[in-house]
């Protein structure tokens, strides 16, 4: 077999064990997904070795998407992490085999606390199956490791489902990308979620406005100064009235007349694109790649009164890491 055939195997054997989990799923994860819905506590998810690994994950998930959660590593918790653990939570265990010692050693301590257990095994018929209040069945029928040892399928699995539960919650929560935003306010996620026109615009004395009584060289003298190859022109009361551009002087230069003399409102673009200052930053990216018949640089930024209080332009999005 060589290299990519067995790649393309390992892929057909893990996407065939989620495909298996498909008709399995029954009453009890809607059982497990209500007693979530109606705890007044946390998801402490748990696990040991890979399966650990995915309980991070999930946790992880769990937290970001409206779900309180988080992580116990079940070998710290014999060591007093069970500190951490409240009546009031679920535990969520992720064991493939269901009988991994250092989870089965923190079960007594568990119930004793009164925290409801919620169990994702890989044997149907384990302890940790039979101890728990909710059992969620993540068993497969072959590893995709050659050798049947290391946790492959079976970790897809169980993150699949992990995946599965917290999906259904976050409906169940009616999160918001409002509320998403809020958990992600770092990266290009927190950048897209967060960022607003009025955080990257030029505004006060960086703003290119001229008015419509205004020349084209009093446009052309404006976009030099202010440097963004645009000048917004504006009305007696502020609101915006159009917008003229360094391409739209490129043109006038090709009419061989004295265009500088000309009224400005002669060579402007009546009623542009526009973009109010409390919208995200990435709204104001996808007006510019999407206008017809040509993308645009270049957006006047109004208040909600259509009085012009900045200009946004294409490098500031970029600069800033908004796609």
């Amino acid at each position: 077999m060589n290299i990519l055939e067995e790649a393309k195997e390992v892929l057909q054997l893990e996407a065939a064990g989620i495909e298996k989990l498909i008709p399995a799923l029954d009453q009890r994860f809607v059982n497990a997904v209500t007693m979530i819905l109606e705890s007044p506590g946390r998801v402490v998810v748990t696990g040991m070795g890979k399966s650990g690994h995915i309980a991070r994950k999930v946790s992880a998930t769990l937290a970001s998407t409206g779900t309180p959660a988080l992580f116990l590593h079940p070998a710290e918790a014999i060591h007093g992490d069970l500190g951490m653990v409240t009546g009031q939570d679920i535990i969520l265990a992720f064991s493939n085999s269901g009988e991994t010692t250092e989870i089965l050693n923190i079960l007594p301590s568990l119930k004793r606390i009164g925290a409801k257990l919620i169990a994702v095994v890989g044997n149907m018929n384990s302890t940790l199956a039979k101890t728990a209040d909710i059992v969620l069945d993540a068993t497969v029928e072959k590893e995709a490791c050659p050798l049947g040892l290391a946790p492959t399928t079976s970790t897809t699995v169980a993150l699949a489902l992990g995946d599965a539960l917290a999906v259904v919650l976050l409906s169940e929560h009616h999160f918001t990308k409002d509320q998403f935003a809020v958990f992600h306010p770092g990266g290009a996620l927190g950048r897209k979620l967060l960022l607003t026109v009025k955080d990257v615009m030029h505004k006060g004395i960086d703003n290119p406005v001229i008015g419509e009584d205004s020349t084209v060289q009093d446009a052309l003298f404006m976009m030099t100064e202010k440097g963004l190859g645009a000048a917004a022109v504006v009305g007696e009361d502020g609101t915006l009235a159009g917008l003229v551009t360094d391409g739209d002087v490129r043109r006038g230069l090709e009419t061989g007349s004295n265009f500088l003399q000309w009224p400005v409102d002669a060579m402007m673009t009546k009623n542009p694109r526009r973009i109010s200052q409390d919208k995200l930053a990435a709204e104001a990216l996808h007006i510019m790649e999407k206008n017809q018949p040509r993308p645009i640089t270049v957006l006047p930024v109004i208040d909600e009164n259509d009085k012009v209080v900045g200009m946004v332009h294409l490098t500031d999005l970029l600069r800033q890491g908004v796609v």
